[in-house]
This record gives C-alpha cells, structure tokens and sequence, in this order.
C-alpha cells in the first residue's frame, strides 16, 4: 500500500519544511517556524477529510478513462489542483473584489495579509453559492439516475430513482432551492450575488455534462475513446474546483498567510491523487457496494452546507466530520452485506449521465 502513498509523503515532507521556512520568514522566530508547520499540517488534514468523498467519485469516473488521460489526470490535474485552485485562484477572486491585477493581488497578498484575507473572504458568499449548486447537480444527477438499479438507502432511493424519469428534474430542485434560499439573503446586492453565482454553478454543470455526453456518443474507435475521456477530464477538474471551493476560503480562518495555505491544502491534495489511485488499481469501488452511495450522500451534505453558509457557519472540521463518517458507515455497510438485493448495475458512461 505505500507505493500509492510515496508522492504524498516526499510532498508533506518538502512541504512541512517549506511551512516551517514562511513561517520563520514572516515571524522572525523558530516559534513562529513550527507555529506555520502546525497550521499546514492541520490545514492538510482539514482537506483529505473534506475531499475523502471527491477521491471516490475521482476513482469512480477515472476508471472509465483511458491510460493516457488517467496519466494527464494525475499529473496535469495535480498542477491545476496545486497552484491553479489553491494559488492563481484566490488571487484571481481577490483582484476581481479589489479591481486589482493578480501581482497586485500577489504582493498584497506577500506585504498586507489581514488585508488581502479580509477581501478574499468578503467573496464567500458567491463562491459558496457556485460551488454548492454545482455539487448538489452532482449529488442529484446521482440519485435521480433511472438506470440505478443498486441502493445502499432504498427507501430514500427508490423513488428518486422513479422520479428520475421525469426529464431534467435535477435543474428544477436546484433552482427551487435557490430561489428558496435567496429569500433568506439579507440585502439586495447579497440576494442578486447569491442568486447569480448559484446560477453560473448550475450553468458550469449542464456545460461539463453535455460536453462529456457529446464526446461519449461515438466510442468505435480509440480515438473516440480519447475524446469520451477528455470529457471526464474536464468534468473531473471542475468537480475538484467546487470541492476545494469552500477549504480555500474557510483556510483564512486558521490563517491569513495565502503561502502557508497553499502549502497545506497542496499536501491534502497529494493524498487525495494517492488515494484515487489506489481506489481505482484495487478496485476498492468493486469490492465495497456502498462506498460509492457514501460518497454521494457526503458531497450532497457539503453541497448544502455551501449554499447555507450565508446564513449559518458551520466550522470546516465539522463538515469534514460529517462527510467522514457517513462514508465510514457506507464502509461498514459495504463489509456486513457485500451482495444487494438487486442487480449489480454495469454502467459504460460517467455518473455525470442519466
């Protein structure tokens, strides 16, 4: 098993060590040194338990994919993953907010931290509100699936699935929710923020999906393969975009230090590739029926835990908490009742179609 963990561990080793050397820059003491490593690796934790559940559905489309966009996936991804959503991306939000360029945001970031974390922050709610509608698109495309004919919950599950059959019902319930939740918005500009950001989430969705869907008609040849795979690419990293969404922003309540963040969340993100890699080489998703329904009830509880962040803080530890323990009881379920009492589903798409 610690060949799959190799990277992770090379990676938290030179990043802890980087944390220590920001921390000691910023504070000028060896306190302040190992003050910074704490946070990253508490920050790192923070992460693989907030994204357990996005390895799992990382492993479950990355097992349709072929080799060599596998490879891209766990290479180029990882690129994306660390410096594009845990770097560029808070200093894109903070140069939008302030109408700053990214190296004027950088260097606010460097010399003025309490100032750039008190910007990033302030976009909180429209960043929720997108990626909380693309995770409960994700988390309803699931259940709502008719072909799905294997229920960890069936009393909950069966008639979503008999609901399924009604045509794009998973839009419909995602802007009743957010049109519901709207309301609760205090103020104008805060409602519209809300409203829009949740809209462009949903958006981004039906995009992805029918990008994925049209690459996926025509699978005759190899080639073709390559483009189905290159679909759930790019599904794949949107989907790691909304899931590291709420773990970038909710970092600036441990820390305002953007490097030591990045670090942190980096080291997390390492575990997580290492964990989807071995989910997928040991066919953990095969062998563990449930696992794949914890998953989905995980990322449905994070997706509405974004949306009602507005009006309710929920600490990111709790979050994680939740998301962990309800697939550690998929887990113990998979283990007690390994055959269902249906069919086992073959299914030859991605969970992004019905």
């Amino acid at each position: 098993m610690m060949k799959y963990f190799k990277a992770s561990l090379v990676s938290t080793f030179m990043g802890l060590g980087l944390a220590f050397v920001v921390g000691y820059y910023y504070a000028g003491t060896l306190s302040g040194g190992f003050q910074a490593l704490f946070i990253a690796t508490i920050l790192a934790v923070l992460e693989v338990s907030l994204s357990f559940d996005n390895a799992i559905v990382n492993a479950l489309v990355l097992k349709d994919m072929t080799p060599l966009w596998r490879h891209r996936f766990l290479t180029w991804g990882m690129v994306v993953a660390v410096f594009g959503m845990r770097l560029v991306f808070p200093l894109l939000i903070v140069s939008v907010v302030a109408m700053i360029d990214p190296w004027s945001a950088l260097a606010l970031a460097t010399f003025k931290p309490d100032e750039y974390a008190a910007l990033m922050t302030s976009a909180h709610l429209g960043v929720s509100a997108f990626g909380g509608s693309f995770l409960l698109m994700v988390t309803l495309r699931y259940f709502y699936d008719e072909t799905k004919d294997v229920h960890w919950i069936a009393a909950i599950e069966k008639p979503l699935v008999y609901l399924g059959k009604i045509d794009a019902i998973e839009i419909g319930l995602t802007l009743l929710t957010l049109m519901i939740l709207s309301y609760f918005v205090p103020d104008d500009p805060r409602k519209l923020t809300f409203l829009l950001s949740g809209l462009a989430g949903l958006i981004v969705f039906v995009a992805v999906d029918g990008l994925s869907g049209w690459l996926e008609l025509s699978q005759e040849s190899m080639k073709d393969l390559h483009k189905a795979s290159a679909g759930m690419f790019v599904y794949l990293e949107v989907l790691d975009a909304s899931f590291s969404f709420d773990g970038v922003i909710g970092a600036f309540a441990i820390t305002h230090n953007l490097f030591i963040i990045m670090i942190g969340l980096s080291i997390g993100a390492f575990f997580v590739r290492s964990l989807t890699i071995m989910f997928v080489e040991k066919e953990t998703l095969t062998k563990f029926l449930y696992l794949e329904h914890g998953a989905f009830y995980a990322i449905g509880c994070l997706a509405m835990i974004m949306l009602l962040s507005p009006f309710i803080h929920i600490p990111e530890w709790v979050t994680g908490l939740l998301g962990g323990m309800v697939i550690l009881i998929a887990f113990y379920w998979s283990i007690r009742f390994p055959h269902p009492p249906a069919r086992v589903r073959h299914r030859e798409s991605s969970p992004t179609q019905k």
